[in-house]
């Protein structure tokens, strides 16, 4: 018994000084702590981007990846560092950029599980983009199809043609990570949403890509998505990361594209890019929410900004993806929609020309790091739109060699500016473009057509141009007991 009782008496002393010494920790750590008015004076800091992953997806056929990293004074980034571009599957490097302002293109050949990543580090991680395009000008196959390779995310919006428009649709996920990933794919059509427990949980393995092929698979949904003819799919990562690219082949000798990443649901939006010329133009409005929509319409020009009479006001339902015709308000002119919803919504653009079909997005507006373009081989327009206010755009071409001329390029408040690009030197196979608004612009948004050959021949697609991504917000650090409860 006095074994047991001195037993007893040494775990409570120990649980005692434990506690004790917790208590003493606690109160440390309570006198030291900032007081109210320094962590209410806390502010997030802007911090340099110094590591960056881009996904550049192999849609079966040969093309041209190619990448740009812009001179460190304008992403905001830090000097030194290096981009490789791997294959995704074994790390393997097949072409890297020592130094930044370097454009660089590399023909590629099939790609091990379906993709390339590029990989940037240090300065030059700030402002990388790269973009994969393929021109077929012949066979069953023909078009011109571009896309931005893309970023890993956890919550992701695609808008474009479903299986019911479309011969075929796949949706490629790669994992860049060691840990895999698990994500969920939903969808909404012209009918309605598509309710199904098919496509969740899909497993992706680190260093991988799985190509699903939408509507032919439970992981695509199954037989519910036949049917649609307007499709918007959500990606959302579970656990995990994954970077997501949607390819689309609308037919025999009817084009291919791939349908470039939203932002996330908004009640303000605007879809720059939309071309010129004959041809349909037609938006596509999705809804995510519960409640229906109504959404106000502007239409901006190189002339200015007007309501299309009699389409000023378009209602959408709930959980659907509505169409929009854009041709009669238009009039083959070159432009941007404006979209101003009481609902958040998503937003895209379908455009044929000849035998070709181009898809495009809303945008972000360009912020002070700007925006970049990295292929620009053929006939290549950007169309800068100012909303709200006007802006000064500065345009600088780029190549192996380094870079041409900047133009600075004015635009009027609520107008439309389509500028035909130039090679920094004559007969450049190819070169990027930096556009960066300059102090004091109000908003600007951005998209390249690329185009080649005329008439039923003719090829393009539509690259939107996003705020290059050369730093990043760091919350606040507070403190807080909370942090030591599992």
């Amino acid at each position: 018994m006095d074994r047991i009782l001195r037993l007893l008496g040494s775990r409570y002393a120990t649980a005692g000084l434990v506690l004790v010494a917790l208590l003493a920790l606690y109160g440390a750590a309570t006198l030291s702590r900032p007081d109210e008015r320094t962590r209410a004076a806390a502010k997030s800091v802007e911090a340099p981007v110094t590591s960056a992953f881009l996904v550049c997806p192999w849609g079966g056929e040969d093309g041209r990846m190619s990448l740009l990293t812009p001179p460190k004074d304008s992403a905001g980034g830090t000097s030194g560092g290096r981009v490789d571009v791997i294959q995704t599957t074994d790390g393997k490097a097949i072409a890297s950029v020592p130094t930044a302002g370097t454009f660089l293109a590399e023909d590629v050949r099939r790609a091990k599980n379906g993709s390339y990543t590029v990989r940037g580090g240090g300065g030059l991680a700030a402002g990388l983009e790269a973009e994969r395009t393929v021109y077929w000008g012949s066979g069953p196959d023909r078009g011109l199809a571009g896309t931005r390779c893309a970023r890993p995310g956890t919550d992701l919006w695609f808008l474009g043609p479903g299986p019911d428009a479309a011969e075929r649709v796949d949706l490629y996920l790669t994992n860049v990570d060691a840990q895999p990933a698990s994500v969920d794919v939903t969808a909404m059509s012209g009918e309605g949403p598509l309710d199904t427990v098919d496509g969740h949980g899909t497993p992706v393995e680190p260093y991988s890509t799985k190509v699903i092929r939408i509507g032919a698979s439970a992981e695509g949904l199954g037989d519910i998505v036949k049917a649609a003819r307007d499709l918007a799919l959500h990606v959302r990562a579970a656990t995990g990361r994954v970077a997501a690219s949607v390819r689309v082949r609308i037919g025999k000798k009817k084009g291919i594209e791939w349908m470039p990443l939203s932002p996330a649901p908004a009640t303000s939006l605007v879809v720059p890019g939309v071309p010129g010329g004959g041809g349909r133009r037609q938006l596509l409005v999705g809804v995510p929410g519960e409640q229906d929509a109504r959404i106000r319409i502007q239409v901006i020009t190189a002339s200015g900004a007007f309501a299309p009479q009699g389409q000023d006001v378009l209602d959408a339902p709930a959980e659907t993806v509505t169409p929009f015709d854009l041709d009669r308000a238009l009039s083959g002119k070159a432009a941007a929609v404006r979209l101003v919803s009481d609902r958040p919504i998503v937003a895209g653009l379908s455009a044929q020309r000849g035998a070709d079909v181009a898809l495009g997005t809303a945008t972000l507006p360009l912020g002070a790091s700007g925006g970049l373009v990295t292929d620009n081989r053929f006939s290549a327009y950007v169309q800068l739109t100012a909303p709200a206010a006007a802006a000064t755009v500065r345009v600088t071409s780029v190549d192996a060699q380094g870079q041409g001329t900047p133009k600075d390029v004015p635009i009027g408040a609520g107008r439309t500016v389509e500028i035909k690009l130039a090679a920094p030197r004559p007969g450049d196979a190819g070169y990027g473009t930096l556009i960066v608004p300059r102090p004091g612009s109000g908003p600007v948004h951005a998209a390249r057509t690329l185009s080649t050959g005329k008439g039923d021949k003719g090829l393009f697609t539509i690259m939107p141009i996003g705020p290059a991504l050369g730093t990043v917000t760091l919350p606040p650090v507070g403190d807080s007991q909370t942090a030591l409860i599992p």
